[in-house]
């Protein structure tokens, strides 16, 4: 499994994330190209110790039963319901969110596993750092798959 930990896996995701134009379209979704990179980048906050969503109940109930899902080599379900705070409704400018994204999966890459957030995923629970590295990889491949990249 790869891991955004990884140097060589962190550029290929900004590579990728390079190939995106303002009019890229969703294979599937409905947020339109802006909406995800802000939405990913959102996400990067949440590993990062930069923003910290409460535990829903339903996370609570089944979360470190179902956590493996989040960084098993198994792709992500289309149109897997999302963390409500990282929901993006309003419109975003691609370029400004493309470089934003960009620069955080650099951070995260460049600070390490040391660097990850300890607080508990709100959805899955308690994640090791590399469970954190595994997964915020496969979350931006999902996306990124989406749109075609």
């Amino acid at each position: 499994m790869k891991n955004i930990f990884n140097q060589l896996h962190a550029e290929e995701m900004v590579n990728r994330i390079d190939n995106l134009n303002p009019s890229s379209k969703p294979q599937w979704g409905k947020m339109d190209v802006a909406k995800m990179l802000a939405h990913c980048s959102s996400f990067q906050d949440i590993a990062m110790g930069n923003a910290f969503p409460s535990r829903g109940w339903l996370g609570i109930l089944i979360g470190k039963f179902v956590k493996p899902i989040f960084y098993n080599d198994k792709p992500l379900p289309q149109n897997m319901s999302t963390i409500p705070t990282i929901l993006i409704l309003d419109e975003k400018e691609f370029d400004t969110e493309k470089e934003k994204l960009k620069q955080k999966i650099i951070a995260f890459q460049n600070n390490g596993p040391q660097k990850c957030t300890n607080h508990p995923h709100p959805f899955f629970g308690k994640l090791t750092s590399e469970q954190w590295g595994k997964g915020i990889y496969k979350h931006l491949d999902h996306h990124l798959k989406q749109f075609g990249v």
